[in-house]
C-alpha cells in the first residue's frame, strides 16, 4: 500500500514551507498572514494534481489544540545500547505526528529522589502537551493512577494493567506470538520446554510467560521456568526447546551448545521472544517473532488523537510477525 501523502510532501513538491501549505489548507488570510496569490495557486495546483486530502483528525487537532504531543520515556532511549530497540518506536511516533500535523515534546527531566524518571515531580511539565505517549518496558503505577485521576490524556506504548481504571494503551500481542512458537515446536515433535526470563514485573514479560504456560498446558505438557539459562540444567531436565525473553540469552545458549558439540536445532531448539535490549552476537539467526515496534509507535499517536477528540480509552494489541531463523527444528530421536 502506498504511503499517504503528508503536508511535508506537498510543501516539497510546491517548493514552499510546510507552514505555508497549512495556511493554504486552512484558508488563512486574516491578521498578519500574507501569502502571495501565485504561491497560493502553486500550492493548490500541487494539491489538485496529487489528489491530496488533508487528514480530518489533523484539521480538528489544529482547530482545538496546541498540536503538541508529549513523549515521556522511562528509560534513556538514545544511548547506543538501547538505540536499536527504541528507534522503531520513535520512527513510528514521528511519522504519525507529522501526518496529524503535531510537534513532539520529549520529556526527560523529571526524576524521583535519586531514582528513575517519574512523570510527576516538583517541576513536572507534562501539562505543556495536549496529551502524552508513555514509552518504557515498565511504567510507574503511581504515575498512571495520577494521570487517570487528573484526566490527563495519555496512551501507553505497551499493554498496562489497570491503575485505578483502565489505561489507554497500544501493545504487542505477546501471548498469541509465544503460543504460536510453542505450537510450531510441538508440531515438529518437541515435548520438553523451558522458558528463560523474569516472566514478571513488566506486563510484556508477564504476557509472554502466560502465553507459554497456556500453550504447553493446551498440549498436555509441563514447562520449566527459570530466570537464567544454564545448559547443563536444561539438558538434565530433558528440555529440547527453550524460549528466551532476551535475545542475548538465546544467542548465548546457542553458542554454548555449539561449543559442547550439540546440534542446534537437532539437540536444542532455541526461540527468541522479541528484539534485543542489550548487546547480542549478530552471527546467530534465532527463530522467533518480530515486535511491531514502528507500527506500535504510529498507532499510539492515532490512539492519542482519539483520546483527545473523543475521550475514549483505546486498548489494542498488534500481532507479532513470525521470524524464521535457523534455531527451530525437529528434535533428534
Amino acid at each position: 500500500m502506498a504511503r499517504r501523502l503528508t503536508q511535508q510532501d506537498i510543501a516539497r513538491m510546491a517548493g514552499v514551507s510546510q507552514a505555508t501549505v497549512s495556511l493554504v489548507l486552512n484558508n488563512r488570510q486574516d491578521g498578519n498572514v500574507r501569502i502571495a496569490p501565485a504561491t497560493r495557486a502553486q500550492v493548490l495546483e500541487v494539491i489538485r494534481k496529487t489528489g491530496y486530502v488533508a487528514n480530518p483528525i489533523a484539521r480538528r487537532m489544529h482547530d482545538r489544540h496546541n498540536r503538541i504531543l508529549g513523549v515521556f520515556t522511562y528509560e534513556a532511549v538514545f544511548p547506543s545500547t538501547h538505540a536499536n530497540f527504541y528507534q522503531p518506536f520513535l520512527e513510528g511516533i514521528e511519522e504519525q505526528a507529522e501526518e496529524v500535523g503535531c510537534d513532539l515534546l520529549l520529556f526527560t527531566s523529571t526524576k524521583a529522589a535519586g531514582a528513575r524518571r517519574r512523570i510527576f515531580g516538583d517541576d513536572s511539565r507534562v501539562r505543556l502537551a495536549d496529551g502524552s505517549l508513555l514509552l518504557g518496558r515498565t511504567v510507574d503505577r503511581d504515575d498512571l493512577t495520577q494521570l487517570l485521576a487528573e484526566g490527563i490524556p495519555h496512551v501507553s506504548i505497551g499493554r498496562r494493567d489497570d491503575a485505578g481504571g483502565p489505561v489507554p494503551h497500544v501493545g504487542a500481542d505477546y501471548r498469541t506470538a509465544v503460543r504460536d512458537l510453542v505450537d510450531r515446536a510441538v508440531a515438529l515433535g518437541h515435548r520438553g520446554f523451558a522458558y528463560v526470563g523474569p516472566g514478571a514485573g513488566a506486563e510484556s514479560s508477564a504476557d509472554r510467560l502466560q502465553g507459554f504456560r497456556e500453550a504447553v498446558a493446551a498440549h498436555g505438557l509441563q514447562g520449566v521456568h527459570v530466570q537464567t539459562a544454564r545448559l547443563d540444567q536444561l539438558r538434565e531436565a530433558d528440555v529440547t526447546a527453550v524460549l528466551t525473553e532476551e535475545v542475548s540469552d538465546g544467542a548465548a545458549l546457542v553458542l554454548a551448545g555449539r561449543e559442547r558439540g550439540l546440534s542446534v536445532p537437532g539437540d536444542l531448539t532455541v526461540l527468541s521472544l522479541g528484539a534485543a535490549t542489550r548487546a547480542a552476537p549478530d552471527d546467530v539467526a534465532l527463530t522467533g517473532f518480530r515486535i511491531p515496534r514502528r507500527e506500535m509507535g504510529c498507532r499510539a499517536v492515532q490512539a492519542l488523537t482519539e483520546v483527545l477528540e473523543h475521550g475514549t480509552t483505546p486498548q489494542e494489541l498488534l500481532p507479532c510477525e513470525f521470524v524464521e531463523g535457523s534455531t527451530l527444528g525437529a528434535p533428534r530421536l
